[in-house]
């Protein structure tokens, strides 16, 4: 019997599927970052650190995969527990310079963004936002995201920053975070 499976998820560009030419505009964000974040909760005015590593893999197909693992860290660096996790999909939108990404999260919330790939920069704004019964209530989110390509010793970084909008308030800054390509 031969194996038909289809070819697995590559975070490397040199190995796996060729990239679909439809992802040259997110084709910087192809691959697995770690580093850590700080945030910031609007409702309880309570700051707070973490450790997140996110990976954007592809199978060749006109999408990445997207998935995000956080955990909170203490004063000192050590990792207190497990935090926020998502996963999803960005897919090229209707014009050339469009993106769409669809987001759920462990904590019940679906979320879709509409958004612009510039260089290296991608700008979200969530479009519609789904919540389970139990889920904290959001009404917006905004994300924008930059690819710092590497220089001398350093790899590239990924670096990003969030607004989240709760209801009957104005948007306030969230997360941001700076991970390094492993």
């Amino acid at each position: 019997m031969t194996d038909s499976s289809p070819q697995p998820d590559t975070t490397d560009l040199r190995s796996g599927a060729a990239l679909n030419d439809a992802l040259l505009a997110v084709v910087a964000l192809v691959g697995r970052w770690r580093g850590q974040g700080q945030g910031h909760v609007g409702s309880t005015g309570q700051d707070f650190r973490y450790g997140q590593e996110i990976t954007f893999a592809h199978d060749g197909r006109s999408f990445l995969a997207y998935e995000s693992r956080t955990w909170l860290l203490a004063e000192d660096g050590t990792t207190l527990r497990p935090a926020f996790r998502e996963s999803g999909f960005w897919r090229p939108g209707a014009g050339p310079d469009d993106i769409e990404v669809q987001l759920a999260t462990a904590a019940g919330i679906v979320e879709i963004f509409e958004g612009t790939a510039g260089d290296n920069l991608w700008e979200l704004r969530a479009t519609g936002v789904g919540m389970t019964a139990t889920a904290r209530r959001v009404a917006g989110e905004r994300r924008i995201y930059a690819v710092t390509p590497a220089t001398g010793s350093v790899s590239d970084v990924l670096s990003y920053a969030t607004e989240l909008q709760l209801p009957d308030r104005e948007p306030e800054p969230h997360l941001n975070g700076r991970l390094q390509r492993v």
